[in-house]
């Protein structure tokens, strides 16, 4: 399938970290999403019934990723995308990237993160 929606640059406050302080003070992550899912009929029929509402894709997102404090941004990745999954029965697959531009990481760096891709099981 070739058909994707995507939403990128999600800005989301969270307390995801292996760090104590990363858990009491929390940072910002940016989440980028890329959903596949057939287009088709909603580009006959201009109807958001025959696609998902971004709104409620990134309400989903949002949801997941700040419902609970992750040790890794891995795990917050994984959890984002099978929520997504779950709750959008159209979409077919989806990807999430989770940059973490404030990782405490002693070097100097404009961004560090993760890539999951995971695909509905039929």
């Amino acid at each position: 399938m070739s058909d994707r929606i995507f939403i990128n640059g999600l800005s989301l406050h969270a307390y995801h970290g292996v760090m104590a302080y990363e858990g009491k003070v929390g940072q910002t992550f940016t989440i980028d999403m890329v959903l596949e899912i057939d287009l088709a009929a909603a580009g006959r029929s201009d109807k958001v019934v025959d696609t998902v509402s971004y709104d409620e894709v990134v309400a989903c997102a949002s949801r997941a990723f700040v419902a609970q404090k992750f040790r890794l941004i891995e795990s917050a990745a994984s959890r984002v995308a099978e929520s997504v999954l779950a709750s959008f029965p159209r979409v077919q697959s989806v990807q999430v990237t989770i940059h973490k531009p404030h990782a405490p990481i002693a070097a100097t760096f404009s961004d560090v993160g993760v890539t999951i891709a995971r695909i509905r099981k039929r």
